[in-house]
């Protein structure tokens, strides 16, 4: 799934207004503008789109790139928690998380768990209502940090379903 597809889906099912974007992104630590983020919700004329390509231009707009993504989902989770203060000793911003092009879904299930405050329990019970059925040691085994054991990777199928979920909870 396209990170611009991810902004689209999640703008939607959260009702988040234009200028909260923008918003979101600020508090994300990327400045951008109304009309970049009009661009970034416009999907590519062409249909051939590499989602990884980190440019910051293209000729049919802004393509937000894997950075920006988890900027924004940071954001969010300032958004709609609150910024926490970091403990002495702590950096000030975190480390990116998305280091591997593969795991942008697995960062994407994480961070709305955090920016929503859901349990494991309302993820199966959002993944359920778009008709996927999942166990708590599956969804557990995506919510871990690449490299660990149990590390699972998520697919499209479950954060394209997860983001489907969160529009007929939100919105239906």
């Amino acid at each position: 799934m396209h990170n611009h597809d991810i902004l689209i889906r999640l703008r939607y099912a959260l009702d988040i207004k234009n200028k909260d974007m923008v918003e979101i992104f600020k508090l994300g630590e990327i400045e951008v503008t109304m009309e970049e983020v009009m661009q970034m919700l416009t999907k590519p004329k062409d249909d051939y789109y590499d989602e990884y390509d980190d440019m910051d231009e293209a000729d049919d707009g802004v393509n937000c790139n894997n950075m920006m993504l988890e900027s924004f989902l940071n954001g969010l989770i300032i958004f709609k928690r609150g910024r926490q203060e970091p403990k002495p000793g702590q950096p000030q911003s975190p480390a990116p998380a998305v280091k591997h092009k593969e795991s942008v879904n697995n960062i994407l299930l994480k961070k709305l768990k955090i920016a929503l405050s859901l349990t494991s329990e309302d993820m199966i019970d959002i993944l359920e209502e778009a008709g996927v059925m999942i166990t708590k040691g599956e969804l557990s085994a995506i919510l871990r940090k690449v490299g660990h054991r149990n590390y699972k990777e998520c697919g499209d199928r479950y954060a394209r379903n997860f983001l489907k979920g969160l529009t007929l909870r939100y919105r239906g």
